[in-house]
C-alpha cells in the first residue's frame, strides 16, 4: 500500500521545517536553522537601501552575529501548498528588535519539506 498524505499533514511537515528556522532564530545559532534550508538555498532583502543577497549561509552568519531573538514574536500568515511546492509568508516581530515580513519557497525532496528561497522585507 502506498501512504497518501492530505494537505493537512503537508502543512505540519512544512510548519515543523518552519520551527527549525524560528527556533535557530531564538537561539541566535545559525547552524540550528541550516536543516530547515537546501544547501543551495538563497536569500534576498534589503537592509536600508542596500541589497542583502547571496548564498543562504549569509542568513545564518548574519543571524550568528545578531545574537538571541528570546522575544521573538511569530505568525504564519499564509501557507500555500500545491503539490511538491509550497510558499510561506511569515510575519517576526521583535527580532532583537527588528521586524520582518518572510516568504519562503519550499520544495518536497523525496519524503522531505526544504526552503529553497527565502526573501524578506526589514520594517522600518
Amino acid at each position: 500500500m502506498t501512504k497518501v498524505s492530505t494537505d493537512a499533514q503537508e502543512r505540519e511537515n512544512i510548519v515543523k521545517v518552519l520551527e527549525r528556522y524560528v527556533d535557530g532564530a531564538r537561539s541566535g545559532r545559525g547552524n540550528e536553522m541550516k536543516s530547515a534550508f537546501h544547501e543551495d538555498a538563497t536569500i534576498f532583502g534589503y537592509i536600508g537601501d542596500d541589497l542583502f543577497a547571496g548564498p543562504i549561509q549569509k542568513l545564518f552568519d548574519w543571524n550568528d552575529q545578531n545574537g538571541a531573538a528570546k522575544d521573538l514574536k511569530v505568525d504564519i500568515a499564509s501557507i500555500d501548498l500545491n503539490g511538491t511546492i509550497a510558499t510561506v509568508r511569515l510575519e517576526l516581530d521583535n527580532w532583537t528588535g527588528y521586524r520582518f515580513t518572510d516568504l519562503f519557497t519550499l520544495l518536497k525532496i523525496g519524503d522531505d519539506w526544504t526552503i529553497v528561497n527565502k526573501v524578506f522585507h526589514l520594517h522600518a
